[in-house]
């Protein structure tokens, strides 16, 4: 949200209507101009009615303290149809009077689902007018991970790209980022140490550039979040956490705020391991691990707890666990992607032309002996991105009943995850601003 954006005087809101055509306009409009003046008149709509891009940051540093617990926060990657999605997430949180949640994109989302930050941020204050919330927003750099190849060809190229996005994602209202340098992990050296040490020195850099060179946005300390653990590979340890933060609060120092969070890997990989028939394996994850190091992160270190990632498609029962086990924060996307196209509301006949489409746009990506199940599987997430419009243009009845089915697991996944009621929790340690950066 830009510092000079107009709020609109409190008045009566504009129909559900005109704010469907506002957010259409930001999104579609050929003109520049004019996408740019319907996303200004969301924003002062979002402001005149106390809703705001907001850091997570002091609700996380009272969960280190000890203030609350129990409680993990859901971070949901809106991939496709981001307004619609996110209007079935402010009503279930509405109605259950829920205040921690996230609203996040991945590096690899921004491209592929052709949504930069300045409209996903557009989308989501779009939808809390629409549906009413009121309170702060919390969006999500999700995964700005660094690519390993190309940090091994030109490492300095590579972080500026990335500095870059922090600072796009930033302006647009993005108050919290999670940087990923787990790729640069080498799991062949012998010592833990070595083992996290470039990981250590990308995201003490990263978070620098945050600190200091970096951004600012109406005085909010951002909230930073780092990896330990690749997701979809080696579960992480106490050991490794332990090695990482030595290393990163030697590399940033004592006069800088560091991370929040600790994203770690206990047996999960996003989207889940897909079966020759298309359908996912049971996973199972660690939990005795994952409570293990939300304890250590936040005993020895003050950080709120351990993040899981990939979580969407584990079994109903798992997520009550996460609560227990003292998460603090968890990732969930293909679940909710996998709703949208399997919903007996989903038109048959589009599903069927984007399967044809990425059979065909893809066909280069499709590994040796992997089944064409498993392939749409993996491959589907980008039909948000070839079939935007489209998806944007189904028809109303479609519209709701998708998003009536989203509401209903939104509602599920807040009741296991314990942020019932956590409005209040918010509003007591999250204000408009908070000093810093």
């Amino acid at each position: 949200m830009d510092k000079d954006a107009r709020p609109v005087r409190a008045k009566p809101l504009p129909s559900g209507d005109e704010i469907d055509d506002l957010v259409g306009k930001v999104v579609f409009a050929a003109d520049s101009q004019q996408r740019e003046e319907c996303r200004r008149t969301i924003q002062g709509l979002a402001s005149a009615h106390g809703i705001f891009p907001a850091s997570i940051q002091a609700l996380y540093e009272a969960a280190g303290q000890g203030l609350y617990s129990g409680r993990t926060v859901p971070a949901i990657n809106i991939r496709g149809m981001t307004y619609q999605v996110a209007r079935a997430v402010f009503k279930a949180a509405i109605k259950h009077k829920v205040g921690a949640l996230i609203f996040e994109i991945a590096r690899s989302e921004i491209d592929y689902t052709r949504q930069r930050p300045r409209e996903y941020a557009t989308c989501i204050l779009a939808a809390a007018v629409r549906e009413g919330f009121k309170g702060p927003v919390f969006l999500q750099g999700d995964h700005f991970q660094v690519n390993l190849s190309k940090f091994n060809l030109e490492p300095e190229k590579e972080m500026d790209a990335l500095k870059d996005l922090i600072t796009e994602s930033v302006s647009a209202g993005f108050l919290n980022i999670d940087i990923d340098a787990s790729t640069l992990v080498n799991l062949e050296e012998r010592s833990l140490n070595k083992q996290q040490e470039k990981n250590c020195w990308a995201t003490a850099y990263l978070t620098k550039f945050i600190r200091s060179t970096g951004p600012g946005f109406g005085g909010a300390t951002i909230s930073v979040g780092g990896e330990i653990g690749e997701v979809g590979k080696t579960n992480s340890t106490v050991g490794d956490l332990r090695a990482f933060m030595a290393g990163y609060l030697a590399l940033l120092g004592p006069d800088l705020k560091g991370i929040s969070k600790i994203s770690v890997q206990t047996g999960t990989t996003h989207g889940g391991v897909v079966l020759p028939d298309g359908s996912v394996a049971r996973m199972e994850l660690d939990f005795k691990v994952l409570s293990e190091l939300s304890q250590v992160a936040r005993k020895e270190y003050g950080l709120c707890g351990a993040v899981q990632h990939g979580a969407s498609t584990l079994p109903d029962e798992a997520f009550e666990l996460f609560p227990q086990a003292g998460t603090a924060e968890v990732h969930l996307a293909t679940g909710f992607q996998n709703i949208i196209y399997d919903s007996p509301f989903f038109p048959r006949k589009l599903l069927g032309e984007i399967n044809s489409r990425l059979l065909d746009k893809y066909s280069n990506e499709k590994k040796p002996g992997e089944t064409v199940e498993q392939f749409l599987y993996k491959t589907r997430k980008k039909g948000f991105g070839d079939f935007k419009q489209e998806l944007w243009n189904l028809p109303q009845e479609n519209l709701d009943g998708i998003r009536e089915e989203l509401e209903k697991r939104f509602e599920l996944l807040f009741q296991k995850l314990n942020v019932v009621g956590t409005a209040a929790l918010v509003e007591k340690f999250v204000t408009k601003s908070t000093p810093g950066r």
